[in-house]
């Protein structure tokens, strides 16, 4: 058993050098995520697919060929991926033997099609494979009938030169470009859904997206987007190292209340954004940013103030959302599963303005800027925190006791599972003894947890443990004072 990757459509029509560079660095990336889950996985390329082949001892496990499916259609570059059989290219009836054994118990009483694509010189065509199987299984197995359009069961086959394959399963990829093709974006991000689906935007095009954030709300809200980025990191682009900054702009804001016009607040808080972003991005030789900005959808996102805002830049900005409906935005954020946190982050820069301007002119927005202390946004760029994504949970572990780390649970306690509620029906978590057990995703964790769970024994899980350290060290500073991370990767 193995899986056969799809390239995007759009690798295959670039150029020769351009494809093969691509798709040796999906090789690469796919290689990189799926080594966490399966260390022998054998990853094989070729010019328009690449071959995924799991150990002897993931294919006995289904959990882990579960997760194996999982991971692969969230990495950009690929349309789509089989799960096949791989054998020898037999004669017709070899072929109609084959399909016989991997469809016999689906076909009774169905209607079905077969379909045949071949690449590679061949006595005969796709055609003559179709119509001898499908003559083949109409005789052996009490069938339905054929049904070429919209059948119940298709019969896919594929053949590549002198091999014969068998599709058991056909699954979604993400598409988009492989990760490294394309330069680096700085993504502004607030935790909200526009930020994060923006974000994802960019990843799925092959962007290396790193994450710059505003802080405006304090240690909760930075908590709160760095849970957003984590996952969205560790779903979507783990192949790849990138950075999160945290840039304090408490201080500004204070700045902007209390020498600014009320009704030019938003969009000198937005060019003030912008001007970080860009040092930031300069720093990192990051060429460009990325906002969740969509045209009139809150009142300083009218085309007019989109304009004067980008007057601040001494980048490119990029918009991925600037055209879309909210609804459709927040569907793709139920669909990437970063809705339920993102529903519960409040919109900071939404908040100091009370009698927003729609129409902004840059004379007068500037004549406001003038009255500023442009010191604020200096000491702001230059106290901002760089991190790696998987460092996030430092500065929260520096402030209070070292989080325990343990492999055994205790009788007297009780392990949360916090993982989005997608990767636990994956990959369910299994006690000796389930009562001991709790599923509540991350997301919920400050609404679900109350008093009476402060003294208690908890301990936090997650895959790969970096979620739930953050958790730890944020409860343990909220009182939750005996709680602990149960790691369980070393058993």
């Amino acid at each position: 058993m193995l899986f056969l990757v799809k390239l995007f459509p759009e690798i295959t029509i670039k150029s020769r050098p351009v494809r093969k560079r691509q798709t040796r660095q999906l090789r690469k990336n796919i290689r990189s995520v799926l080594s966490e889950i399966d260390s022998g996985i054998t990853v094989r390329g070729e010019w328009d697919s690449i071959d995924v082949v799991p150990s002897e001892i993931a294919v006995a496990d289904q959990e882990t060929l579960a997760r194996l499916r999982e991971r692969l259609g969230c990495i950009p570059g690929i349309a789509l991926f089989l799960e096949v059989e791989r054998h020898d290219l037999p004669d017709m009836d070899g072929m109609l033997s084959l399909a016989l054994n991997a469809y016999a118990e689906q076909l009774p009483g169905k209607t079905f099609a077969v379909r045949c694509k071949r690449t590679g010189r061949h006595a005969f065509r796709s055609i003559d494979v179709e119509r001898h199987v499908g003559a083949g299984i109409n005789q052996q197995v009490q069938t339905a009938g054929v049904k070429l359009k919209n059948p119940d069961v298709t019969v896919a086959l594929e053949i590549r030169h002198e091999e014969f394959f068998i599709v058991r399963a056909q699954h979604k990829g993400l598409g988009g470009f492989p990760l490294g093709c394309q330069d680096a974006v700085l993504s502004l991000i607030s935790g909200g859904f526009d930020s994060s689906v923006s974000s994802y935007l960019c990843i799925k095009r092959g962007l290396q997206t790193h994450y710059c954030f505003f802080n405006l709300g304090g240690r909760a809200h930075e908590l709160a987007v760095k849970e957003v980025a984590l996952y969205l990191w560790m779903k979507y682009h783990s192949s790849h190292r990138v950075k999160f900054v945290t840039v304090p702009f408490e201080e500004l804001v204070g700045e902007i209340l209390e020498n600014v016009e009320n009704s030019q607040m938003g969009v000198i808080l937005k060019r003030m954004m912008v001007r970080a972003a860009t040092r930031v991005a300069d720093s990192l030789e990051i060429k460009g940013i990325c906002t969740g900005e969509s045209v009139a959808q809150v009142s300083s996102q009218t085309l007019v103030n989109l304009n004067v805002i980008e007057e601040a830049a001494d980048t490119l900005v990029l918009r991925p959302l600037v055209t879309s409906d909210k609804q459709d935005i927040i569907d793709l954020a139920r669909e990437i599963g970063t809705e339920e946190f993102s529903r519960n982050i409040p919109e900071y820069c939404a908040v100091i303005s009370k009698n927003p301007t729609t129409r902004a002119r840059l004379d007068r927005i500037e004549a406001q800027e003038q009255r500023m202390d442009f010191a604020v946004l200096d000491r702001a760029v230059e106290q901002a925190n760089h991190q790696l994504i998987t460092e996030v949970v430092n500065d929260f572990n520096e402030e209070s006791e070292e989080v325990e780390i343990v492999d055994v649970v205790p009788d007297d306690a009780t392990v949360i599972d916090i993982r989005h509620p997608n990767e636990i029906d994956i990959a369910p978590l299994h006690l000796d003894r389930p009562e001991q057990l709790r599923l509540i995703p991350f997301y919920q964790l400050r609404t679900e947890l109350g008093t009476d769970d402060r003294q208690a024994r908890i301990l936090l899980y997650c895959e790969r443990g970096m979620m739930s350290r953050l958790h730890a060290a944020h409860l343990k500073d909220e009182g939750f004072v005996n709680i602990a991370v149960l790691d369980l990767r070393s058993r």
